[in-house]
């Protein structure tokens, strides 16, 4: 079986965990198999990323058989197998939807909190998992929901423990919609394709600006954005941008 599938349509690149028999569990294989896929979303013809998994769970987290039997260090592990991805899904230059299908657990809430937008089935939820063996978050996951929520919120529940259903985390602002389950495949489809419509380059720039911003002074970020401006100016998209709105129409970008 092969444990990551990748489907694209127009834009759009789905990428689904696939081992639903053990709630897409990850594993070597699994790794390997996604650090390929999001490879293949480096392609400027692809303007959005979704990333979830098949059956009833986004990704449960680490495959603890697999871990109770590997050999060298964890971290070794960590940085062999996790480390990669997080960077990949970082450097990519476009939208990274994590559509969380079901439960997100461990390292399956580091992923999804990787990626740059998260949105839920309404039969969704999300288990710090971490503690609950007697570990710490990894993966990104305590550079990420810091961010996300804050350090007094993001401590309390990765210490706690505590299940968190789809409706909780929209209230917290952990993802940005809760989306019927019924209807959940389409709805994905049609928010990954008003991303992929979207000014690709200035979205890029976008990410870059405010992953740097909590770590730069204002002089370092108002640079930052200057630079970047000056950029986005010489895009096909701007200039389909200003047209648009000077002849009262849509936009249609392109992405470049």
């Amino acid at each position: 079986m092969t444990v990551v599938l990748t489907n694209r349509e127009g834009a759009v690149l789905t990428i689904t965990l696939n081992r639903p028999d053990v709630l897409n569990a990850l594993n070597a294989e699994l790794h390997a198999g996604l650090y390929d896929a999001l490879g293949d979303a480096e392609d400027a013809a692809v303007r959005a990323v979704v990333i979830t998994g098949a059956g009833k769970a986004f990704c449960a987290g680490q495959d603890l058989k697999e871990f109770r039997d590997s050999a060298g260090s964890v971290g070794e592990t960590l940085e062999a197998s996790y480390h990669p991805n997080v960077r990949r899904i970082r450097r990519l230059e476009k939208p990274v939807i994590a559509a969380v299908n079901g439960v997100a657990a461990g390292a399956g809430l580091s992923l999804a909190c990787v990626c740059d937008v998260r949105v839920a089935s309404s039969a969704a939820s999300f288990v710090p998992g971490f503690i609950g063996v007697g570990l710490v978050p990894d993966a990104g996951g305590t550079w990420f929901l810091q961010r996300h929520l804050g350090y007094a919120r993001a401590f309390e529940w990765m210490s706690s423990n505590r299940r968190l259903s789809a409706d909780e985390a929209l209230a917290w602002g952990l993802v940005a919609a809760v989306l019927p389950a019924e209807e959940f495949e389409s709805a994905v489809a049609e928010t990954a394709e008003r991303w992929a419509a979207a000014p690709t380059r200035a979205i890029a720039f976008t990410k870059r600006l405010l992953e740097g911003a909590q770590g730069a002074s204002l002089e370092e970020q108002l640079a930052a954005e200057s630079g970047l401006q000056q950029e986005a100016t010489g895009t096909a998209d701007f200039r389909e941008g200003v047209a648009a709105f000077l002849e009262k129409r849509p936009p249609s970008f392109t992405g470049s």
